[in-house]
């Protein structure tokens, strides 16, 4: 089994060789970071590839390419340029660091394959400076859910310690290291990793539920008011999509199934409805009308889930610059 695996991760990063580092920067915009991480790795250990293996690999996905048998001649150069294209300088450097000089890949990265309980249990008698320091390297709704897990006191203390976080310095990578096995070697050499703080807080809260999003809100007003304000202006829930101009929520749609989106507005207030159907043709308004009305009976928690799924499209497009949130900061989502 691993051996096919590794037969397809070869020929993965042979097709994307050919495609060039635009075009492979794309395809990655797509991929979770474990799978960009085994891909970049596999790109890394390639230098000339015969041309009989890439016309294998070419007809195998029914592409095209030249006769050109030498796909990258610098592959250190064409991983590192693709994943700063597709993932930004600062995420592309923690991984490069591991791709390209073999660092070790386990403890955080570990736990973003890990269910929320597993993770949970794995950190709950930790500090909660400690907690604070691993959430924030996860994606924003894996770590909401693994708050939700862990005691209402404790969760209360590790998001003050989120919003008030504003990065870490290599001796706290170390002090991690010890937690969670071994991360990353050599971490002097590595410049402070710019995480946590108010808006991670509020993404974190984004998908948290209103009762311990509740919790959280009115501990912190009670420890510091202003910082408890600044993250509720960064929040950003679905509610808030009305704020988004006419021609984002068009940029929106386009990314948006039709299914996931008469679920997503189930419930929901008029207004909001309304800025929807006005962005939409004669006829798609007039379909997703009647899917509305039709539609039986959701459980609120299906609505929740897919009002995430398009939040994190807002905030991806958000993050590209491609459509602008009203009322927050003018960086992009972390």
């Amino acid at each position: 089994m691993a051996n096919e695996e590794d037969e397809g991760l070869t020929e993965s990063a042979i097709l994307l060789m050919t495609l060039g580092t635009d075009a492979a920067a794309e395809v990655f915009k797509h991929l979770s970071p474990k799978e960009v991480q085994k891909l970049g790795e596999t790109i890394a250990k390639l230098q000339i590839v015969p041309k009989e293996r890439v016309d294998m690999v070419v007809k195998k996905f029914h592409q095209q390419i030249g006769l050109e048998s030498s796909l990258v001649a610098d592959t250190d150069n064409f991983v590192r340029d693709v994943l700063v294209k597709a993932l930004g300088e600062d995420k592309a450097g923690f991984l490069l660091d591991r791709i390209l000089q073999g660092k070790d890949v386990s403890g955080i990265e570990g736990l973003k394959w890990m269910d929320a309980q597993t993770v949970a249990e794995l950190v709950r008698n930790e500090h909660p400076q400690i907690i604070a320091s691993i959430v924030v390297h996860l994606e924003r709704d894996h770590a909401s859910e693994i708050l939700k897990q862990l005691p209402e006191r404790t969760r209360n203390d590790v998001m003050m310690r989120v919003a008030t976080l504003d990065g870490i310095q290599p001796h706290a990578l170390k002090e991690l290291n010890e937690v969670l096995s071994k991360m990353l070697a050599g971490s002097d050499k590595i410049k402070k990793t710019q995480l946590g703080g108010v808006r991670a807080a509020a993404e974190m809260l984004n998908f948290m539920g209103n009762a311990a999003e509740t919790s959280v809100i009115q501990n912190m007003m009670e420890h510091d008011g202003d910082l408890a304000q600044k993250i509720l202006d960064e929040m950003f829930t679905f509610d808030n999509i009305l704020d988004i101009d006419d021609r984002g929520i068009q940029t929106i749609l386009r990314e948006v199934q039709t299914d996931s989106l008469v679920t997503a507005l189930k419930g929901t207030d008029k207004e909001l409805q309304e800025k929807i159907f006005k962005n939409m043709s004669k006829r798609a308004a007039e379909t997703l009308r009647e899917d509305l009305e039709g539609k039986g009976p959701v459980r609120l928690s299906e609505v929740e889930a897919e009002q995430k799924e398009i939040l994190k499209i807002v905030r991806r497009l958000a993050d590209e610059g491609t459509i602008q949130l009203s009322g927050g900061a003018d960086d992009a989502f972390v």
